[in-house]
C-alpha cells in the first residue's frame, strides 16, 4: 500500500484531455437528442427564474406589506393575497418545469447509453482477433458495465445540475447586485475561496478516479478468468493462491477508490462551512447597513440577500460535488472511447464470393444457392467482371509471419494444396501449426510472401467472403446460448430443419442429441456446460458440416472424443472432407495417416513433407513422433 504522499502503482491511468472527451460525449448526446436537450435548457431556465422571483418577492413582502401592516390600524390583506397567489403560481410553474426536464433527461440518458452500447458492440465486432488475444475479456466487459454506468450518472444528474447551478449563479448574482453591491463583494470573496478548494480537490481526486476505473476493470478481468478456470483451480488446489492474488488486486482497487472518494467527500462539508461563514458575515454587515439605512438598504432587502447568499453558495457546492461525478465519468469515457478508437480490422479486398451456375459453358452469378461457388472479380479500371470457380486450391509461397515485426514465428512456409486434398500439420506444441491456419482465414496478416486461394491473393478477397468459404472446427469449441438447433444453424442461418438433422447425422451427433431432454430444442447455456466436451465437439463439427464450405480447417477437431467415438466420427469426417480441401492439425497421428500430404513443423519451419509411408521410410522427425522413439543425439 502506498505511503503518505506517494501515488499508488498505476497512476499513469490519469485521464488526458478531459475537455476533448467531454465535447465528444456531448456530440454523442446531441446527435439524436438535440430537441430534447434544447427543451431541457428552456425548462431549467424557467425553473430557476421561478425560484429567483420567489426570493425577490421576500423584499416586497417585508417592505411593502408586513412593515406597513404593523403601522396600520385596519390593514387590507387583499393585495397581499393576490401577490402571494401570483408567487405561488410561479412556484407551481417551476415545479412543473423541474419535473419536465428531469423526465426528458431520463429519455436522453437511457437513449444515449443504448446508442453507445450498440456502437461499442458494433465496433467490437469489427476489431481484429489480435485485440481479443491481448486484452482481458473481463476488462472489456467492464467497459460495457462500470464505465457506461459512470456516464449514466453524469448525463442524468450532473449535467442538468451543472446547468441549473450555472443559471442559478448568474441570476442570483444579478439579483444580489441589485440589492447590495458591498454585500455582493463579500459573497464573491468567499466564493473565490470555495472555487480554490474545489479546484485543489478535483486535481487530487481526478487521477485516483481514473485509477479506480482501471483497477475495477482489472478486478473484473481476474474474476472472469477464475470463473472460466474454476475446475482447473479446484483440481490443482489453487484456491488459496488465487485468493491472495485477488486480495492484492482488490487492495489496489480499495486504495484508489478510497483516495478518490476521500478527496471527493470532504469537499462538500468544507464548502458548506465556507458558505455558512459567508452567510454570517453578510448578516452582520447587512444588519448594520439595514439599521443605518445606508444606500436605502432595508430589512426586506437584507432578508432577500441572505436567502440569495445561501442560494449562491448552494449551487457552487453542488457544482463541486458534481465535478467528482464528472471526473469519474471522464475516466469511464476515456476507456470507452479508447475501445471505440481501436483500429478496425482492415479489409481492402474487392473479390467477393457469390453463388454460381453454368450457362452456355460460362460461369455466371445467381441468387439461389446452387452448392457451387465463384469468386467475383470486379476490375477497378474498366468495371468488367470475371468469375473464377471456387475449387479450394491454396498456395503458400515463401510466407514469413510474426505477431510483431521483431519476432518472426513462421519462416519461408511453402505449401501447395490441390483441390480436394487433405493436408496435415504435425509437430510439437508451439511449432506453428495453428498459426498457419490463422493465416489462411486472415485472422492475422503476413509480413512477407504470398498466400493464394484459387490463384487469387487472399489480400484481394473480402475477409467476410474469404471466411465464408472456410469451415473451421477449433480445438476449443464455443457454443452460444440457445437451442441445439440454433447452434448448428450458426453455420448456415437459412438452413432447414432437415439440413440440420442431416449435418448432425454426418457428424454422428444425431443420436446423443435425440437423447437430450428436448432433443434439438434443448436449451444450451454457459457454453454448453450441460454437455460433455466430446458432445460439444460433435456439435461444432455439425456446425461446420452444415456450412458446406469448399475448404475445411480442423484444428484438433477430434481431440476431445474418445477413441471408440473417434472411429465412428472419422467416417463422418471423411464424408465431410470428400471433395474439399482440408487442413488438419492433429497431435494424435493416427488421424492423419490417410492425408495426401503431411507437413512436419519445427520452430516455425517445415522440416519434412510427404505421405505417411514416405515419412516413415525416411525415419526422420515424423517417424520419431509416430513411433515414440527418442531423437538420437
Amino acid at each position: 500500500m502506498p505511503g503518505p504522499g506517494r501515488q499508488p502503482r498505476g497512476m499513469k491511468a490519469q485521464v488526458k484531455n478531459p475537455g476533448e472527451l467531454f465535447l465528444r460525449l456531448m456530440k454523442y448526446v446531441l446527435k439524436d437528442y438535440k430537441f430534447h436537450c434544447i427543451s431541457v435548457v428552456v425548462l431549467i431556465v424557467v425553473s430557476v427564474l421561478c425560484n429567483v422571483q420567489g426570493t425577490m418577492f421576500m423584499k416586497n413582502l417585508i417592505d411593502e406589506y408586513i412593515t406597513p401592516f404593523l403601522l396600520s390600524d385596519n390593514p387590507n390583506f387583499t393585495p397581499l393575497a393576490h401577490a402571494i397567489a401570483r408567487v405561488a403560481a410561479f412556484y407551481a410553474l417551476g415545479v412543473l418545469a423541474t419535473f419536465g426536464y428531469n423526465r426528458l433527461m431520463v429519455n436522453v440518458t437511457q437513449g444515449t447509453l443504448r446508442n453507445l452500447r450498440n456502437d461499442l458492440f458494433s465496433h467490437m465486432e469489427k476489431l481484429p482477433v489480435k485485440y481479443f488475444d491481448t486484452h482481458a475479456h473481463g476488462d472489456i466487459m467492464s467497459v460495457y458495465t462500470n464505465d457506461i454506468d459512470t456516464l449514466r450518472q453524469m448525463i442524468s444528474q450532473s449535467m442538468p445540475q451543472l446547468l441549473n447551478s450555472g443559471i442559478t449563479i448568474i441570476s442570483v448574482f444579478v439579483s444580489m447586485l441589485i440589492l447590495s453591491i458591498p454585500l455582493t463583494v463579500v459573497t464573491m470573496i468567499m466564493v473565490g475561496i470555495m472555487v480554490f478548494c474545489s479546484k485543489k480537490s478535483a486535481g487530487q481526486s481526478g487521477a485516483y478516479f481514473a485509477k479506480q476505473q482501471k483497477d475495477l476493470g482489472t478486478v473484473n478481468g481476474y474474476i472472469e478468468e477464475m470463473m472460466n478456470g474454476q475446475k482447473v483451480v479446484k483440481v490443482f488446489c489453487h484456491e488459496e493462491e488465487n485468493m491472495q492474488n485477488f486480495k492484492k488486486l482488490n487492495d489496489e482497487l480499495y486504495v484508489s477508490a478510497d483516495k478518490a472518494n476521500t478527496f471527493a467527500n470532504f469537499l462538500g462539508p468544507i464548502n458548506a462551512q465556507i458558505g455558512n461563514i459567508s452567510y454570517v458575515i453578510c448578516a452582520i454587515i447587512g444588519g448594520v447597513l439595514a439599521l443605518g439605512k445606508v444606500g436605502g438598504f432595508t430589512l426586506g432587502g437584507l432578508a432577500s440577500f441572505l436567502t440569495f447568499n445561501k442560494s449562491f453558495s448552494m449551487p457552487i457546492n453542488q457544482i463541486s460535488m458534481q465535478m467528482n461525478a464528472i471526473v469519474m465519468a471522464m475516466a469511464g469515457a476515456d476507456r470507452i472511447f479508447k475501445l471505440m478508437d481501436e483500429k478496425e480490422e482492415l479489409d481492402e479486398g474487392y473479390v467477393t464470393l457469390v453463388n454460381a451456375k453454368e450457362e452456355d459453358g460460362k460461369l455466371t452469378e445467381c441468387e439461389e444457392r446452387t452448392e457451387r461457388w465463384a469468386w467475383k472479380h470486379t476490375h477497378q479500371n474498366d468495371g468488367s467482371v470475371d468469375y473464377v470457380e471456387v475449387k479450394g486450391e491454396v498456395v503458400f509461397n515463401g510466407v514469413d509471419f510474426g505477431y510483431n515485426d521483431e519476432k518472426i514465428v513462421l519462416h519461408d512456409i511453402k505449401l501447395y494444396a490441390k483441390p480436394g486434398q487433405k493436408i496435415a500439420f504435425v509437430g510439437s506444441t508451439g511449432a506453428g501449426k495453428t498459426t498457419i491456419t490463422n493465416l489462411i482465414n486472415r485472422f492475422y496478416d503476413i509480413q512477407d510472401g504470398k498466400i493464394r486461394y484459387d490463384g487469387i491473393n487472399i489480400n484481394k478477397i473480402k475477409k467476410a467472403d474469404l471466411r465464408h468459404s472456410l469451415g473451421i472446427v477449433l480445438q476449443d469449441t464455443h457454443l452460444f446460448t440457445g437451442t441445439v438447433r440454433d447452434n448448428i444453424r450458426f453455420g448456415k442461418l437459412d438452413a432447414t430443419d432437415e439440413e440440420i438433422v442431416a449435418a448432425a447425422k454426418l457428424a454422428n451427433a444425431d443420436s446423443f442429441i435425440r437423447r437430450l431432454p428436448k432433443g434439438y430444442d434443448t436449451m444450451l447455456t454457459g457454453d454448453g456446460a450441460n454437455l460433455s466436451q466430446g458432445q460439444r465437439q460433435l456439435l461444432a463439427i455439425a456446425r461446420a458440416a452444415i456450412a458446406d464450405p469448399p475448404v475445411l480447417i480442423l484444428d484438433e477437431a477430434t481431440s476431445s472424443i474418445d477413441t471408440r467415438t473417434e472411429r465412428i466420427v472419422q467416417d463422418g469426417m471423411d464424408k465431410l472432407m470428400r471433395g474439399r480441401t482440408t487442413f488438419v492439425i492433429a497431435h494424435r497421428l493416427s488421424t492423419v495417416r490417410n492425408s495426401d500430404c503431411i507437413m512436419v513443423l519445427e520452430q516455425g519451419r517445415i522440416i519434412e513433407r510427404g505421405t505417411h509411408d514416405e515419412l516413415i521410410e525416411e525415419k526422420g522427425r515424423y517417424y520419431q513422433l509416430y513411433t515414440g522413439n527418442a531423437i538420437s543425439a
